[in-house]
C-alpha cells in the first residue's frame, strides 16, 4: 500500500487520507536516508492510518522538493506516443534516448519557475519521476517483477524547457537545467510492487491558467520503466534518491511543424532555418508567460494512487 510522504523545513511527514500530517520520527536530511529509514516511515503511517484528522493541514504547509539535492536527475525523450506524434515522429521506430538535468534545477512543488531574460520560449511538461530506492549497478536487467527492488517512491515532475536554447545547439542539458526548472513533489509517493502494477492506469495532467494542456495515462508510454532502466543501466549506475523522469504525453507548445515545412527548412542554412522556424513559433500563444499559473498532478482516476497537484506560477526575472 502506497504511502504519501511530504518534506518541509522542520522535517519529514506522512500524510493522512484527510490531508492531515504526523511527524515522521527520524533524522534523515537526504532522501536516500529516509528511503533506508523505512521502519520509522510504516511506522508513522501506521499513526496517521489510526489518526487521519490528527496533526497539522498538509494544505497549510510550505512544502519543499521531497527529492533533495545534490542528486542524479536523468530524464527520458520522446516516450509517449502523443508527444512522438507532435515532435515529427514516428512512434514504432523512435529511439530510446536519454539525457541529464542539473540537480540544482530542482524545487519545490509551489515555487515560482524563474524565466531567464534570455529566454523567449518556455514550455512545459509533465513527467512521472521514479525515485530509485536501491542502488542501479551498470549491466543490471530490470524486469517487470522486479522493479520494486528498486523504484522506492514516484513523484509529479514538471521537465521545463527553453526550447529556444535547447533546439538550435541541439542539447538539452542548458535548455533544462536552468534554477526552477524541475519542480518536484508535492508527494514522495512510496510504493509497493502491487502498486507499480497500477503504472498505467496513471494519468498525467498539466493545465496552463486552468486549461487542460496535457492530459494522458501512461498507456501511451513507448519504453516502460523497467525496460528503461535496463538500458540506463548499460552505462548509467543509479543510487537510492536518484530520479529518472519517464517522459511527457503530447500537448507540449512545441510542436513539429509538419513534414513539408521541415523538408523545405531543411535546404536553407541552419541560422535561416532556425531563424524562420522561432518568427512562426512567435504566434504561438501556448508558451509560458509571466504569471501563468501551471498546475500538474498524476494520479490514478479512482484516487488510489495519488501523487498530488503541483502549482507553480511563472515569473520573469
Amino acid at each position: 500500500m502506497s504511502i504519501r510522504v511530504v518534506r518541509t523545513a522542520e522535517g519529514w511527514w506522512v500524510e493522512s487520507s484527510t490531508g492531515r500530517l504526523h511527524r515522521i520520527g527520524t533524522r534523515a536530511d537526504t532522501t536516500a536516508a529516509l528511503l533506508a529509514d523505512r521502519l520509522a516511515v510504516q511506522e508513522t503511517a501506521d499513526r496517521a492510518a489510526a489518526e487521519p484528522d490528527a496533526g497539522p493541514s498538509a494544505g497549510e504547509a510550505e512544502l519543499l522538493s521531497p527529492v533533495t539535492t545534490p542528486c542524479r536527475v536523468v530524464a527520458q525523450t520522446v516516450n509517449y506516443g502523443s508527444h512522438a506524434v507532435d515532435s515529427g515522429f514516428d512512434p514504432a521506430t523512435v529511439p530510446p534516448v536519454f539525457f541529464r538535468k542539473a540537480s540544482g534545477s530542482v524545487s519545490g512543488p509551489y515555487q515560482d519557475i524563474v524565466r531567464p531574460p534570455h529566454v523567449r520560449f518556455l514550455d512545459y511538461e509533465v513527467e512521472l519521476g521514479l525515485v530509485m530506492g536501491a542502488d542501479l549497478p551498470v549491466g543490471t536487467e530490470v524486469t517487470g517483477s522486479a522493479l520494486s527492488t528498486y523504484v522506492a517512491a514516484l513523484i509529479v515532475a514538471d521537465d521545463v524547457s527553453a526550447r529556444d536554447l535547447q533546439l538550435p545547439k541541439t542539447q538539452f542539458y542548458e535548455s533544462k537545467s536552468y534554477p526552477t526548472f524541475t519542480p518536484l513533489g508535492p508527494r514522495l509517493l512510496l510504493v509497493d510492487g502491487d502498486d507499480l502494477a497500477r503504472l498505467p492506469d496513471l494519468r498525467l495532467t498539466l493545465k496552463v491558467n486552468g486549461i487542460t494542456r496535457q492530459d494522458r495515462t501512461t498507456t501511451d508510454m513507448i519504453v516502460r520503466p523497467a525496460r528503461a532502466l535496463s538500458l540506463l543501466a548499460r552505462f548509467q549506475n543509479l543510487q537510492p534518491g536518484d530520479v529518472l523522469l519517464t517522459g511527457t504525453p503530447g500537448g507540449t507548445a512545441l510542436k513539429s511543424p509538419g513534414r513539408l515545412l521541415t523538408t523545405l527548412a531543411a535546404l536553407l542554412p541552419p541560422h535561416k532555418r532556425w531563424q524562420k522556424f522561432f518568427a512562426r513559433q512567435q504566434a504561438n500563444p501556448d508558451y509560458l508567460k509571466d504569471g501563468d499559473i501551471v498546475t500538474a498532478r498524476i494520479a490514478t482516476d479512482d484516487g488510489v494512487l495519488d501523487l498530488g497537484e503541483q502549482r507553480t506560477v511563472v515569473r520573469a526575472r
